[in-house]
Order: C-alpha cells, then sequence, then structure tokens
C-alpha cells in the first residue's frame, strides 16, 4: 500500500543517511585530529589514562631538565677536583725538588705559595648555579633523578644525595662558613700537625724530616681528593645514565599512549573512502523513496 501521509521507504533512507553521515563525521574528526580517542566521551577509560600518563610524561621531562642541572653541578665540582689534584701532585714534585741539600727552600716557597693561592682559585671558582661542591661546609647535596608514580597512585620524587664533609680526609678542598671558603678545614685546610696544612704551610724553615711529614701529608691530601673525585665521577655517570632511561622511558609512555588513543590512518582512510560510497548511495535511495509519492499523481490523471 502506498500512502502519502507515511512513507516508511523515505523513513528508513533517511534513518540510513543520518547514520552514514554520523559514523562519516566521526572518520572526519580522526583523519583531521589524529586520535581516536580524543574526548572523553569517545572512551573514557583510555583517556583518563591517556591523560594521566601524559601528565607524568611531562614530569619526567621536568626530571630530564633537572638532570641536566645536576649533571652540570657534578661536572663542575669533578673539573675542579681534577685541576686541583694537578695543583697538589705539583706541590708534591716541588716538596720533592726542596729535599736536596743545597736547594733554596725560599725560592721553592715562592712557587708552592702561588699553587696553594692557585688551589684556593679553584675552589672559589667551583661553582654552578650558587651551588659549590668542592668549597663547602658538612651537609648534603640533592640531585633530582625521578618521578615514581607507585601502585597505589601515590607521586613522588627521589633524589640522588651526595653528602659533603670537610675533615681532612672528606670530599671538599676547603670549608665553607657565611658564604665565604673557609681555609682552615677541608682537605687541604685542615691543619695536620706541625706542618700545618696543604694550604697554609711554608717550607723556606722545614727541616728534611719536616719536609718528608709534608710529604706525607701531601699524599694523604691525593688520596682523599682521588677518592672524592672517584665518587663524584660515580655519580656522574650515574646521572647520565638515569637521563638515558628517563629519556627512552618517556619514549616509551608516548608510544604506550598512542596505540590507546591515536588513530589508524590506513584504517580511518578506508572507512572514508566507503562512509562516503554509503554516504551517496543513502542520499540516492532517500531520493528514490521520496520520488514515490509524485507517483500516486499518475493515478488521478
Amino acid at each position: 500500500m502506498t500512502s502519502i501521509n507515511t512513507n516508511s521507504s523515505a523513513q528508513a533512507a533517511l534513518q540510513t543517511l543520518r547514520s552514514v553521515n554520523q559514523g562519516l563525521n566521526q572518520t572526519q574528526n580522526r583523519v583531521s585530529s589524529g586520535y581516536r580517542v580524543e574526548k572523553a566521551s569517545d572512551n573514557a577509560a583510555y583517556w583518563s589514562i591517556a591523560t594521566t600518563m601524559r601528565s607524568d610524561n611531562k614530569a619526567l621531562s621536568a626530571v630530564s631538565d633537572a638532570l641536566g642541572v645536576g649533571a652540570a653541578k657534578v661536572d663542575t665540582a669533578y673539573t675542579a677536583m681534577d685541576s686541583a689534584i694537578d695543583v697538589v701532585t705539583e706541590i708534591k714534585a716541588k716538596l720533592v725538588a726542596a729535599t736536596e741539600s743545597g736547594v733554596d727552600k725560599a725560592k721553592v716557597q715562592e712557587e708552592i705559595g702561588q699553587l696553594q693561592q692557585q688551589l684556593l682559585s679553584i675552589a672559589q671558582s667551583a661553582s654552578f648555579n650558587g651551588e659549590n661542591w668542592v668549597a663547602g661546609a658538612t651537609g648534603t647535596k640533592s640531585v633530582v633523578s625521578s618521578f615514581v608514580r607507585d601502585g597505589s597512585n601515590a607521586v613522588s620524587v627521589k633524589t640522588t644525595d651526595y653528602a659533603l664533609s670537610s675533615t681532612s680526609m672528606g670530599n671538599v678542598l676547603f670549608g665553607m662558613s657565611g658564604g665565604s671558603v673557609e681555609t682552615s678545614t677541608g682537605i687541604l685546610g685542615t691543619s695536620t700537625g706541625a706542618t700545618g696544612s696543604i694550604y697554609s704551610m711554608s717550607i723556606t724553615t722545614f727541616t728534611a724530616g719536616q719536609i718528608q711529614t709534608a710529604l706525607t701529608n701531601v699524599e694523604s691530601a691525593l688520596k682523599a681528593m682521588t677518592s672524592a673525585g672517584a665518587a663524584l665521577g660515580s655519580l656522574s655517570k650515574r646521572i647520565d645514565l638515569q637521563d638515558d632511561f628517563v629519556n627512552a622511558l618517556s619514549d616509551s609512555i608516548d608510544s604506550g599512549v598512542g596505540r590507546l588513543v591515536d588513530a589508524n590512518m590506513e584504517e580511518e582512510s578506508s572507512r572514508l573512502s566507503a562512509l562516503q560510497t554509503q554516504q551517496q548511495l543513502a542520499i540516492q535511495s532517500l531520493s528514490i523513496a521520496n520520488s514515490s509519492s509524485q507517483n500516486i499523481l499518475s493515478l488521478f490523471r
């Protein structure tokens, strides 16, 4: 039966066209944005995971930046310690030269005095962003190393610590007092007996026995400085490894989020072509269904 009040064929064709248009709009949005899940309404679970992990990834990016700053601090301290070792080695050589009979100890002391001032200059200059790890009071320096989300979904920032010690066998060249270098503490500033500290000793009137004692003290200082340099080198290596890990982890998170929310462009391209064809057919079908009502007029001619 054909009715001019109700056109079931046209209604069915219109419903099909609406469905096709809806799918076409969705596919076009995916193609234009590149996302399969762009809003919470697309997939609430995946959207929530992706949003959280993107937030964590930004925190990891900040950790990577902090590691860069930390690496610069450690490298600055290591460079200073390495340079100081070279200078103390020169002082050691001068002391050995002073043991020879007939050597003018006053002249040797002039050279040692210049080397001692160079040690102070190294310690004062080894500062990065206001932090000095080779001239400082007893305390702890920290480097941000990671951002952690544990099993209970709690977040925290982890640090790598480096404890400073201003004793004669510690890991700083000089101590620090009131923001200024304290030349009476630290590996080079702590007095080790009658010969004084590495920084303050003057061999002009030293006997052969005192020079030998000074050599022993210099050797002890070199041992402490070498140990401190090794610790800084190990810390620098750890920071480099952690930075590599953070970058790799960030890439993995990006990849994981992409698997959840990114659109498959090959699939979406195929779907877009199919939907465009379906849209044309649905329009044609609706046109045919609408024209059927016009055919009724021929019955009354």
